[in-house]
């Protein structure tokens, strides 16, 4: 019986009805990506996925779970990634319903779906054939699938030497549908993965590489049809092309950057009016304050001191990208003249000293330490002597009347000879102009923001 086409101007798609009213399987194509982009792709996504904390390799299925349920917020979804492999994975079902959206590699894939109760498999083993149908996805295609729980599924790619897919795959309910008790304890305590919600279909069930290709076919395509010669090229330039793209120069990384507000930041070329700055370097040369300036609101911090440990921890933490470059050039500079070095900004550079005779905080190394009575006001002295310098500096918090909070950086150095007077004229400008300001913000960015203070690949469980 000859096959039939049917023309789509939106996104192609197909529904397949379930067992007992149960959800349906819908299978939608989005776009076609440029070609052999679906190997570079699951490649790129597959190695990724291999460094994450939560990667698991089981069933034929290597997958991660990016984040897990939030039920103290009423949120009892969760989402994962997974692979499926040139040799594709045994047919399976999970209990709740499944949504996800992947990328075929350059042969494209094909997925196939039963729905089969587990009573119809007990009355009559040979109901599971006559519900399979087969959905074949072109090669490099980005598409969308849905189906119910229960649903009996496998997916493989159309050629042994691509890969059949990468997904993202959202799990709407995780504790939705009838799974062992085992696995329920498991979803329960937010503790679950891709294999501990999987059934795999008894080996007595699987169908045979011939029995397989006589079952219904159903194919999906973009710009021309499946049947066509047309198709059929692009399908043979993709696989062809496919593997040379899955290679590449560039190493594998990624970047997180946070943006930094814009705080309201003020400076000057001298001490700050109060403080120990200046009596703990009477004879400065140099001097430049660094004031940050929060309005109501901006701070959940009730105490000067608590503010005060969180930006220094931000100094050590979150260190601006750009004060790193400059002191690394720098530290080779100097390195032939035995002067000191280190990769924070010299105003903070002390936060890193293994002397720990007096501490701010339970952990950080000062020289000194100040906090008024009512804990509004607190400060700390760092500072360290070199072969051309002595400097000093301040981390003061003050927290106002008017609801203000004033967070400055102040500097004081001490020149120890005619090197160390050419070396403060030639870095003046530029730490009173950048570096002070910029660790500033970065450090009051980050106490302001402890939850995105660690970034990592760990999933999100709550």
């Amino acid at each position: 019986m000859p096959g039939s086409t049917r023309t789509s101007r939106s996104f192609p798609s197909i529904q397949l009805p379930a067992h007992d009213g149960g959800g349906p399987v819908e299978v939608t194509l989005i776009a076609q990506l440029g070609i052999g982009a679906g190997d570079a792709l699951v490649s790129d996504a597959s190695q990724r996925q291999r460094h994450h904390p939560a990667f698991i390799d089981a069933l034929d299925e290597p997958s991660a779970r990016l984040g897990g349920m939030h039920l103290q917020h009423g949120d009892p979804s969760s989402l994962y990634s997974f692979v499926v492999g040139a040799g594709g994975h045994p047919f399976h079902r999970h209990a709740g319903p499944r949504m996800f959206t992947a990328i075929a590699g350059s042969a494209g894939a094909e997925l196939r779906f039963a729905s089969a109760s587990d009573q119809q498999l007990a009355d009559d083993p040979s109901h599971f054939l006559r519900s399979l149908r087969r959905v074949r996805i072109p090669p490099d295609c980005l598409f969308t699938v849905r189906f119910g729980g229960g649903t009996w599924h496998q997916f493989a790619s159309n050629s042994p030497a691509h890969p059949a897919l990468f997904a993202l795959s959202c799990h709407s309910n995780e504790l939705a549908g009838a799974m062992s008790a085992q696995a329920r304890a498991l979803a329960q305590a937010n503790a679950a993965d891709i294999p501990s919600l999987t059934d795999v279909l008894p080996a007595a069930h699987w169908p045979s590489a011939t029995t397989l290709a006589a079952t219904p076919l159903l194919q999906l395509s973009l710009q021309a049809a499946a049947p066509s010669l047309r198709a059929r090229l692009c399908v043979q330039t993709r696989t062809l092309l496919g593997p040379l793209r899955r290679f590449s120069l560039e190493p594998l990384r990624g970047f997180v950057e946070r943006a930094t507000p814009a705080y309201p930041v003020c400076s000057s070329a001298s001490s700050p009016p109060a403080g120990m700055l200046a009596s703990a370097l009477p004879h400065g040369h140099y001097n430049d304050t660094t004031t940050l300036t929060l309005h109501g609101g901006q701070t959940r911090h009730r105490s000067a001191s608590a503010l005060l440990a969180d930006i220094l921890d931000g100094f050590l933490r979150n260190p601006p990208a750009g004060v790193g470059r400059l002191m690394a050039l720098r530290n080779r500079l100097v390195a032939p003249l035995r002067l000191r070095t280190s990769p924070l900004g010299c105003p903070v550079s002390s936060l890193l000293s293994t002397d720990r005779s007096r501490v701010f905080g339970g952990r950080f190394p000062v020289l000194d330490a100040q906090v008024d009575a009512e804990d509004r006001c607190a400060e700390v002295l760092l500072g360290a002597d070199d072969r051309h310098l002595r400097f000093r500096s301040s981390v003061r918090v003050q927290f106002c009347e008017d609801g203000q909070v004033q967070i400055s950086l102040g500097s004081r150095v001490q020149t120890l000879n005619a090197f160390g007077r050419f070396y403060m004229a030639m870095i003046d400008s530029a730490h009173r102009r950048y570096v002070a300001p910029a660790l500033l913000r970065r450090a009051v960015e980050h106490a302001l923001a402890p939850e995105l203070a660690a970034w990592s690949g760990a999933p999100a469980h709550s």
